[in-house]
């Protein structure tokens, strides 16, 4: 099976799996009024065996990077077991998750056993009340915790993940620098983007990592080179920091140009975008290992639909309401 390619010549090697869209956090730019059940009442997340066909569909044809996503990835019971279904594909060179860390302190080094090996945790304050303020749980001590918890199991790096808001977080820079001076977290900086139920939130909030970006260029970060399997951020590196920055702006001119990436949802449906219409069922075809073939081939067949890129800047969110729908 070739790699999966459209027809913008882009391929993709990276393949962002939702396992659930259920959460426990309540963050003002995902889910402030908390989990509701919606289009999936009535319809069961994919199951341990989907999961390992699915993946395999995918490692068959290229995809070197797994991410599981939510909502939650940790609220399944599963989830050490999904790592390591995920885990059997050998030609895999990362299996990652985002994670809120409230269950890293306790849990990551069964998910570190079970094959993981990198991991993005939400942090959007290093302010214990305004972190609380944003995600509607004081866990910021046991998510700082888990922090330690990961490197302790043998991570090397952790990522962190922070939602970049005008008047909220956006003066925080010098404060997460300084938390990253001495220790190897990638701090990425993600752009606040529009959703759907997102849209009063997006335009009072919303700032440009461009501003982010012009800071660190003064102060003498540089960029680094994107490997073919990486992820949207721009990266930078500073001789006297173990950390590193990452920006992801969906904004920015060009960005969907580099996009390597595809993902499916927690109910088994293709999305070629994460700010498209509608999705490619894909669960008929999960059913049995004889599948496969025939899977391969829809996924390949839908990518000719995949477009040249969003359309964020014409106000267009497509089908995603909330950022857990498809796992952001």
């Amino acid at each position: 099976m070739p790699q999966f390619t459209d027809a913008w010549a882009r391929s993709f090697y990276y393949l962002r799996l939702s396992i659930t869209d259920v959460c426990n956090f309540r963050c003002t730019y995902c889910l402030p009024d908390g989990y509701k059940p919606g289009s999936t009442r009535n319809k069961s997340f994919l199951s341990l065996d989907e999961i390992r066909r699915v993946t395999r569909a995918f490692t068959a044809a290229g995809t070197e990077k797994i991410r599981l996503t939510g909502g939650e990835p940790s609220m399944r019971r599963d989830f050490t077991d999904i790592i390591a279904a995920v885990r059997e594909n050998a030609a895999l060179r990362q299996i990652a998750v985002t994670t809120n860390g409230y269950r890293m302190a306790r849990d990551v080094q069964s998910w570190r056993d079970a094959g993981l090996t990198h991991i993005n945790v939400s942090v959007d304050s290093l302010d214990a009340r305004q972190f609380h303020a944003i995600t509607g749980q004081n866990k910021f001590a046991e998510v700082m915790a888990g922090i330690d918890a990961a490197f302790d199991a043998g991570f090397e790096k952790v990522k962190v993940n922070s939602v970049l808001m005008r008047d909220v977080n956006s003066q925080s820079l010098d404060t997460f620098l300084a938390w990253i001076r001495t220790r190897p977290i990638q701090l990425r900086f993600i752009e606040l983007m529009e959703t759907g139920e997102g849209g009063d939130l997006f335009r009072r909030h919303h700032i440009s990592g461009e501003v982010i970006r012009d800071r660190l260029i003064v102060q003498g970060w540089q960029r680094q080179p994107r490997g073919r399997s990486d992820g949207p951020a721009q990266v930078f590196r500073h001789p006297d920091y173990q950390g590193e920055v990452g920006l992801i702006m969906p904004y920015e001119k060009d960005f969907c140009a580099s996009c390597n990436r595809l993902r499916v949802s927690a109910t088994g449906k293709l999305h070629l975008c994460l700010f498209g219409d509608g999705g490619v069922e894909l669960r008929d075809l999960l059913a049995s290992d004889a599948q496969q073939d025939e899977l391969q081939a829809r996924i390949a067949h839908s990518l000719g639909q995949k477009k040249q890129t969003h359309f964020l800047h014409q106000g267009q969110t497509g089908i995603t309401q909330n950022l857990s729908f498809i796992g952001g």
